[in-house]
């Protein structure tokens, strides 16, 4: 009985309190910004990773960075736990809504407000989408060089929060490598400056710390992003091979010749049938894994390289290998490759998109021991992957209309996991760890390890109302780390009872 009372006190003070922000949010913002009919609200119940769903109880659309500031002050004021979300395209359920909280969608704040070339830099709203920053500098001669597969509608904002990669990232590295500055607002409310227009800056690398922490830090409102050059020559093969097991002994020899390629990325060869029937790509027929491999720099450079990629693909059983003519050939050979996530819906009424790191020197006997799984559970498994550095994507299907389909594409998907971080990898490449992933964190890392982690969380988010309940295993609160107690509102607590 008293526990029920107890429920409905606190049931009582999150209504309270999310009445208050929303009159306030409607009186410190335009028209048609702050939604709160269920219908509409359900529209945000979850990102790329469909499998998770809550339904936010207040949803804003601000327009500019002082509007976040505003918003952001609100709910700290009153104690309401806020989620950011840019374009929603995660796929580690980054941007789940908080059930008793505030999302704040960013994707009305996408100009791009200063392009300074000579500088080689660019500053950014957030909802800017990362192909538009190309797009905006392509004519001079310029580009942005992360390109994480959906970046015709992943936001910069998003890259930020999860520090995106892409085929790209071998050579170029992740979005980390590629932001100089940030304006951030702050849990309470305030704006602060990180990195700056230097190459670098003395101190902590607080924007080191700020990218790829989910959004749990903060909500990022401008961002000033490195551009690089267009390479003077780019140069993109296909190869088909009998099974990933040579693909991925050509990948080894290549990397071990000293040859940096831009890209090398493998499908599998049911992932190539899932992108035949998405979008006609006209792979080789027959294969059973195929490498995507591009080569940029300057001409003789890559001229030369190029025919090392190629001998090597040759002497490792490559039984067709095809070169783009021109810019229109290499599109159609990407085309398959970026289409690979949402082409297996072909094959598949469901799946999950997991995301695990091994060393490159692993692919042949990780690959085999997914096979062997995905056997003996009887769950398919596609792969499509950044081979060149280890970042696995294996897509497990199933159908959830068969009952228990769903539980062993969890375990498989789990085991997968398992053998990442057992030779040596990550549990994550760049999708992040969201709710999804929340509970695999205790295998890669010591309860030490999580409270290290912890306690930088708390520096920035002491009452822990930003993006709450994701990354750490359970809903551990600022309270929970040995030192100093901070104090923790029932109603953050609530909510995170009610998400998890």
């Amino acid at each position: 009985m008293q526990s029920t009372s107890v429920e409905a006190e606190q049931t009582a003070l999150v209504r309270r309190a999310l009445d208050q922000v929303v009159q306030r949010f409607h009186a410190a913002l335009p028209p048609n910004a702050v939604i709160t009919d269920p219908q509409r609200l359900r529209t945000y119940e979850c990102d790329g990773l469909a499998s998770y769903r809550v339904v936010p109880a207040v949803v804003v659309l601000p327009e500019t960075a002082e509007q976040v500031r505003e918003i952001v002050r609100i709910c700290a004021e009153h104690q309401v736990p806020f989620v950011a979300r840019g374009s929603g395209t995660g796929l580690s359920g980054g941007a789940l809504p908080h059930a008793s909280g505030v999302l704040v969608v960013t994707s009305r704040m996408r100009r791009i407000l200063e392009i300074d070339l000579a500088n080689e830099r660019a500053v950014v709203e957030p909802g800017v989408t990362n192909l538009d920053v190309t797009k905006a500098v392509a004519a001079q001669g310029y580009y942005f060089a992360p390109d994480p597969s959906s970046q015709q509608v992943c936001s910069v904002g998003g890259n930020v929060a999860e520090n995106s990669g892409g085929a790209h990232c071998l050579k170029y590295g992740f979005t980390t490598n590629h932001i100089l500055a940030l304006e951030v607002v702050t849990p309470d409310g305030d704006f602060v400056e990180l990195g700056g227009t230097a190459r670098d800056t003395p101190g902590y690398d607080l924007l080191g710390a700020f990218i790829g922490s989910e959004g749990t830090l903060g909500v990022a409102t401008k961002i000033t992003v490195r551009l690089l050059r267009k390479p003077e020559v780019v140069q993109t093969l296909l190869a088909g091979f009998p099974s990933t097991d040579e693909a991925g002994a050509a990948v080894s020899a290549i990397i071990a010749d000293g040859v940096t390629p831009a890209a090398i990325e493998m499908m599998d060869a049911l992932a190539i049938e899932a992108a035949e029937q998405a979008v006609q790509c006209g792979y080789p027929e027959g294969a059973g894994a195929v490498l995507v491999v591009e080569l940029d720099g300057p001409a003789a450079e890559v001229e030369h390289t190029f025919d090392e990629v190629k001998r090597h693909c040759d002497e490792h059983g490559a039984f067709e290998i095809r070169v783009a003519a021109d810019d229109h050939e290499r599109a159609m050979i990407w085309k398959g490759r970026k289409s690979a996530f949402a082409a297996v819906g072909r094959i598949s009424p469901d799946y999950i998109v997991q995301d695990g790191v091994i060393p490159r020197t692993a692919l042949p006997e990780v690959l085999g021991r997914i096979s062997r799984l995905s056997a003996e559970s009887g769950v398919r498994v596609a792969n499509v992957f950044h081979a060149g550095d280890g970042n696995l994507h294996p897509l497990v299907l199933f159908d959830d209309a068969e009952p228990g389909a769903n539980e062993r594409a969890e375990a498989v998907s789990a085991a997968i996991l398992d053998l990442c971080i057992e030779h040596g990898g990550s549990i994550t490449g760049e999708h992040g760890v969201g709710a999804d992933k929340v509970k695999y964190m205790g295998r890669m890392f010591t309860a030490d390890d999580l409270d290290t982690m912890q306690r930088v969380r708390c520096a920035f988010d002491p009452v822990g109302i930003c993006n709450p309940g994701k990354v750490f295993p359970t809903p551990r609160l600022c309270g929970e780390v040995p030192g100093p107690r901070r104090g923790v509102h029932p109603l953050t607590e609530a909510g995170l009872a009610d998400q998890f």
